[in-house]
């Protein structure tokens, strides 16, 4: 009770309805109602009843079932791939730098930390890893926006990403489960893409 009367600064909310008797009228097709919801300031609710706020918005899509799994499959390859690059180290040492482990070892302090700081590090994308988000996104985009058969592919990627952000997308993208989004850089682009 206390999570929906509660949201933090800037989070968005999404819940797909797979319809039994509904349909959307005139289509073939299967598809299934995206549900969203999100605030851009802190919201507590008091009453629910008497409830108004300017910085909540809701809203609905119809999506087509296929197109939905084929972009999962999509984002998990992208994913993966992000995963990869992670794991790379990102430059060789140079000569002035130490080589043995001792050396290192002196100069290195670690830190616990609860969190895992890797999710949320920016990567640094190859080409074809950037190609293939580009394609990804260009999808995300054709699907979310109102008027898809206007959405141009995009030539640049609207925000960092992240294995946090791209992992956020793939599981916004899985029509058995819910998802939260509270990343700013991701948040502010998928609610442009309703507008």
């Amino acid at each position: 009770e206390s999570r929906a009367r509660n949201a933090s600064d800037k989070e968005i909310n999404f819940q797909w309805y797979i319809p039994s008797l509904e349909k959307p009228s005139n289509d073939t097709e299967t598809k299934v109602l995206l549900l969203y919801a999100y605030n851009t300031k802190p919201v507590k609710i008091s009453k629910i009843k008497i409830f108004s706020s300017t910085s909540m918005f809701s809203g609905y899509l119809w999506i087509p079932l296929a197109r939905i799994t084929s972009l999962r499959e999509k984002l998990s390859n992208l994913k993966q791939q992000v995963e990869i690059l992670m794991q790379r180290p990102t430059s060789l040492p140079s000569a002035s730098e130490p080589t043995s482990l001792l050396e290192e070892s002196k100069t290195l302090k670690i830190i616990p930390s609860k969190k895992p700081k890797i999710k949320v590090a920016k990567v640094h994308l190859d080409e074809k890893t950037e190609e293939m988000a580009k394609s990804c996104l260009s999808e995300v985009k054709a699907l979310l926006s109102g008027v898809p058969a206007l959405s141009l592919p995009l030539t640049e990627i609207p925000f960092d990403v992240t294995l946090q952000s791209i992992a956020s997308l793939e599981d916004m993208f899985d029509s058995a489960n819910g998802c939260t989004i509270t990343e700013e850089s991701l948040f502010n682009w998928i609610i442009s893409l309703f507008h």
